[in-house]
């Protein structure tokens, strides 16, 4: 018996749920806030989000369709990142309700906002931190025959980062500590990061005395 199923994501996964999102989990949550050139704000969750480079510091998310965010960060190139935690779980999950676009998401999950520094947009008030990004790029995907898909990729750098000082430990940020939360593939399914452990990259005088082992 095959210990593997196997599929060709275009010919179906033969599985009651799509497994691919659930297999590239856990994955943190963009939360975006962004504004128009009518100074109309906006604020969605997006689970394709990571950081992509640390010098300078690049984020990027992407949006399945181009919605009001996407359009927004495109019109005055600024979004600020939220960080999601557990004590915000429930106003994150109602900024994802299709809204239009005159709708504030901030009033209509009863968040408070606090001014950026380097950009126009608000963040969330209370929030355990916080990236100002300036945009880099938006990009319309393709697949790999080179059809547009319908999805974009919006990239930005970041140029000012907020931290709640509660959530520093020895000076470093605690992701513990400030309970965040990621997306984790079905409908539904988050976690809560509740411990870490540590596990130190190897340097190249630890492998040069492996080798030495090896040989001994």
């Amino acid at each position: 018996m095959d210990a593997y199923h196997s599929f060709t994501p275009a010919d179906g996964h033969g599985l009651p749920h799509d497994p691919i999102k659930a297999i590239v989990a856990p994955r943190p949550i963009g939360w975006i806030s962004s504004i128009d050139r009518a100074g109309m704000i906006n604020l969605a969750p997006y689970s394709y989000f990571n950081l992509f480079s640390h010098k300078p510091a690049i984020l990027i998310f992407g949006s399945e369709g181009c919605k009001d965010t996407v359009r927004n960060v495109s019109e005055t190139g600024e979004f600020v990142f939220n960080l999601a935690t557990e004590d915000f779980a429930d106003a994150l999950n109602r900024t994802s309700l299709p809204h239009a676009a005159d709708v504030n998401e901030f009033a209509a999950a009863g968040l408070g906002m606090a001014d950026s520094e380097t950009v126009s947009v608000p963040r969330v008030a209370n929030i355990a931190a916080a990236m100002e990004c300036k945009l880099v790029s938006v990009q319309e995907l393709t697949d790999a025959s080179g059809r547009t898909i319908g999805s974009h990729l919006v990239i930005g750098e970041v140029m000012r980062v907020h931290i709640a000082k509660a959530c520093l430990a020895d000076g470093l940020f605690d992701i513990v500590r400030a309970r965040s939360i990621a997306r984790c593939g079905y409908r539904g399914d988050y976690i809560v990061v509740e411990n870490t452990f540590e596990m130190l990259r190897p340097t190249r005088n630890d492998s040069i005395r492996d080798v030495g082992h090896s040989k001994g």
